[in-house]
């Protein structure tokens, strides 16, 4: 069984050796470990990737736990093979219905193997869509939109949240958050084609350098922000000379991003691919 710990914390010296020396004299093979020493938010993190035969997965998950605790630290053990064939999937959102409502109408006609177990908001305008799909609703943000991180990263851990999908949620994730559900666990839709235009006016920025050629870009999260080495899915479509930008802005928002997302996270639920020290590999061939 493929396993992936993830321990993120206040940072000191020799947090990591203690979980290493216990998945390894169970006999783990280690695939990848990776380390990391934010100074600017002073927290350390660490992911662990690791083959291992598992004959009680609660257990293990357990006795990792508290070797973290014991050393401070915020730990998850995760399984892509737990419910391979169903996955539980948290929904963030912001202003823009096009792309969750995609997701879950893919989920309801079988295209996305799936469950749709949490749906998250920064502000209510998906709210109605939540209660529509009978899919359990928390705002995490305040009046102004600004969201609570850490009660994000919580209630994702109560629904025992597999992936979580950033579906036009605009809010930057801080680099402990993105840390705590790493290994490829957070995937995002950037309504721009990344590393060409990052940032929050893809479509202003594109239009402004004349291209005729627009898209989003479906990729896994890292703390950097649409760093672009983790594309899962891109997606694109043409218009004439011409086009004015409120009807590109259309045309991308209400048809291509929402195609875009639901194909990437098809590729990643299905298991075709994964991120393996910041990188995209295939995992299965059609």
């Amino acid at each position: 069984m493929q396993l992936v710990v993830t321990a993120v914390g206040p940072d000191h010296k020799g947090l990591a050796d203690p979980i290493i020396h216990f998945v390894t004299g169970q006999g783990a093979n280690i695939a990848e470990i990776q380390m990391y020493d934010h100074d600017e938010e002073r927290v350390f993190a660490m992911l662990c990737r690791f083959e291992l035969d598992v004959a009680d997965f609660a257990s293990l998950r357990k006795d990792i736990t508290a070797i973290g605790a014991e050393r401070g630290l915020s730990v998850r053990v995760w399984s892509p093979e737990m419910r391979a064939t169903k996955p539980r999937l948290a929904i963030c959102t912001t202003f823009r219905q096009e792309p969750p409502l995609a997701l879950l109408r893919a989920i309801r006609d079988g295209e996305l193997k799936a469950e749709p177990a949490l749906m998250l908001g920064n502000r209510t305008n998906c709210r109605a869509l939540a209660e529509q799909f009978g899919v359990p609703w928390h705002l995490i943000g305040d009046d102004k939109g600004l969201a609570d991180d850490d009660q994000l990263i919580e209630l994702c851990d109560q629904y025992d949240i597999d992936y979580i999908i950033l579906a036009r949620y605009m809010r930057i994730l801080p680099a402990a958050s993105c840390w705590k559900y790493a290994g490829g666990r957070i995937i995002n839709l950037h309504h721009g084609l990344l590393p060409s235009f990052k940032g929050i006016r893809p479509y202003h920025d594109a239009y402004a350098s004349r291209m005729l050629t627009y898209g989003a870009t479906c990729h896994f999260i890292v703390p950097e922000l649409d760093a672009g080495n983790q594309i899962i899915q891109q997606s694109t479509f043409t218009v004439p000379p011409g086009t004015p930008l409120p009807e590109i802005m259309r045309l991308g928002q209400e048809d291509n991003e929402p195609r875009c997302l639901v194909e990437g996270v098809r590729r990643v639920v299905n298991r075709e691919v994964q991120l393996h020290f910041h990188r995209i590999i295939a995992t299965k061939r059609n």
